[in-house]
């Protein structure tokens, strides 16, 4: 029987630190992971952490920027891992894959920032690699993504402006489509904790 693990993905100070940060989909992102980190520790389900770095940059994902940590309210416990990649999804630049593989997870949970970046790269090349995936869809944050046509030069007002501008709503609506019955299985961190079912029986 194999084992499962939760994937928590990015939800780092890095992000609060850009303006973008008030405009996120989900501001309960941390209470979210907290209770699937809570769930996953409870069932004896191995927890990694994954922290997105991009050195000698200057900017607030550059580790000297000391922003690459958890939000506060997150914490590792004993012998969870905690690898930091240089590329989108979790696997390419880490050995998440070996610590997966040693651990024999075959059941592979995945949350965190960005929804549509981030946590569905990590889900698909989880699945190319074997792993039965599910994205916990409330357990993701994202922010609006601007057309690209428009200048790099362009204000945060400019973009949240623009009628071309991917809403957090037709971001997360697309990435659900896309890897519901192909790549993962979608789910709720009620049905993912049976927060869910509890409610149901009460």
């Amino acid at each position: 029987m194999s084992r499962a693990a939760l994937v928590v993905i990015d939800v780092q100070e890095s992000f609060r630190q850009r303006p973008i940060w008030a405009y996120g989909s989900n501001p309960d992102i941390v209470r979210q992971v907290d209770r699937l980190v809570a769930a996953a520790r409870e069932r004896g389900d191995l927890v990694v952490w994954v922290l997105h770095a991009e050195p000698g940059t200057g900017g607030v994902f550059d580790p000297a920027s000391g922003h690459v940590r958890l939000i506060d309210g997150l914490t590792p416990a004993d012998g969870e891992p905690t690898l930091v990649k240089t590329a989108h999804n979790a696997f390419t630049t880490t050995n998440l894959q070996q610590v997966l593989t040693l651990a024999g997870v075959g059941d592979l949970t995945v949350c965190g920032i960005r929804t549509e970046q981030c946590v569905e790269t990590t889900a698909r090349v989880g699945s190319d690699l074997g792993y039965r995936v599910t994205f916990v869809t409330d357990a993701t944050t994202t922010f609006p993504i601007p057309h690209r046509d428009l200048p790099e030069t362009a204000t945060l007002a400019e973009i949240l402006a623009d009628p071309r501008t991917l809403s957090n709503e037709e971001i997360i609506a697309r990435t659900e489509y896309a890897l519901a019955g192909g790549f993962a299985t979608v789910r709720t961190v009620d049905e993912v904790t049976g927060a869910s079912r509890a409610g149901a029986r009460s």
